[in-house]
């Protein structure tokens, strides 16, 4: 059995307390609002980085067709322009001549094919590089958000953790005018419980949970000796008995 004072056991409601306010703090922390929204920038930022890596690929894909393009159209243009060279001179036999001619003809209609794919290899570029351009852009205002988010989330876990020190440094100051056996069951209390360790008790009724006693252990809070450490059989907390009028102080 262990055993201290009804002043000491009330103290182990302002160390609930504190442990109460920690771990508020702690889901706080972890529940920032800010955090969810860099989690969907994240998110946004991956998907954006796919797309940007596809949309500058079709650039670069296209720019290699152009290049090709441009290529034949001009290997057509001087082909041309050397027959159109040998025709105005007029040097060469007749049928070679016409020959030149009937290709300068083929040469026209080539050229114009290859300028027309041209073009549209010159469109898809275009709207290929708006659409990096727009990537890049949508990348940027994202980047922007993150590092304003971010921001505001170190701002938020640098009072929080602020919070957090003060209340350990007072927890620590609390726990240790206090007897460590009483302690010890304190915290063996809050491991079994998920966290709470000791509840208030007036009369029969308890602050912060619903407990109903039995007559037996109705009859156990009103005949065990003040300085007996009382711990509930069935929830594993400490019941901490106040006298009537008197509050547990917790926050």
């Amino acid at each position: 059995m262990t055993t201290a004072s009804p002043a000491d056991q009330r103290k182990l409601l302002d160390l609930q307390a504190l442990d109460t306010k920690l771990a508020k703090l702690a889901h706080q922390r972890r529940s920032l609002p800010v955090l969810e929204t860099l989690k969907e920038l994240a998110g946004r930022s991956e998907d954006l980085h796919g797309e940007l890596a596809l949309a500058r690929t079709e650039a670069d894909d296209a720019r290699r067709e152009l290049a090709k393009a441009e290529a034949d159209v001009e290997q057509v243009r001087t082909r041309a322009a050397r027959h159109q060279a040998t025709l105005d001179s007029g040097k060469g036999l007749s049928r070679e001549l016409l020959a030149l001619q009937q290709e300068l003809e083929q040469l026209a209609v080539r050229q114009g094919v290859l300028e027309e794919a041209q073009l549209e290899v010159m469109e898809r570029l275009e709207s290929a590089e708006e659409r990096v351009n727009a990537l890049q852009a949508q990348e940027q205002s994202i980047r922007a958000d993150v590092v304003h988010h971010t921001a505001a989330r170190d701002a938020e876990f640098a009072r929080i953790d602020g919070e957090v020190n003060q209340i350990r440094a007072e927890r620590e100051q609390s726990a240790s005018s206090l007897d460590p056996e009483l302690v010890d069951l304190y915290e063996q209390a809050r491991s079994q419980t998920g966290g709470l360790g000791a509840v208030a008790v007036h009369g029969f009724q308890t602050e912060g949970v619903n407990i109903e006693f039995t007559l037996s252990e109705r009859s156990w809070l009103e005949s065990a000796p003040e300085n007996e450490v009382l711990v509930s059989e069935d929830h594993g907390f400490i019941l901490v008995r106040l006298n009537a009028g008197e509050t547990s102080g917790r926050a």
